[in-house]
């Protein structure tokens, strides 16, 4: 029993160095999502942090700010959105669909 039970906290330390070295080579990886047309895209990596926003000069019209918001808005969101699938399919990779909380 005492054996298996090392091997158990074997196995988990390895995958929790498995995990952390995903984690980290996602830090480096980059999604990008567009609206309007490609008028604004927003570039976001694995750690769901916000890289860049591009606005193409047509789309800016001072007298309308909210559609411009609203492209911005949804180009984050998107991008957000496939950083996050992104990461949930490289960490379901190493945890097997365990679906570990915390991890995703």
């Amino acid at each position: 029993m005492q054996g298996q039970m090392k091997n158990l906290m074997k196995q988990a330390q390895q995958m929790q160095a498995k995990l952390a070295k995903v984690q980290e080579e996602l830090k480096g990886r980059e999604v990008e999502a567009t609206s309007g047309g490609g008028m604004v895209t927003a570039v976001v990596n694995g750690a769901q942090e916000v890289l860049s926003i591009r606005v193409e000069r047509d789309i800016v019209n001072p007298d309308d700010v909210e559609m411009l918001q609203d492209l911005v808005r949804a180009a984050v969101n998107e991008a957000l959105k496939k950083s996050r699938e992104m990461v949930s399919e490289e960490m379901g990779k190493i945890t097997g669909g365990l679906g570990i909380p915390g991890l995703t």
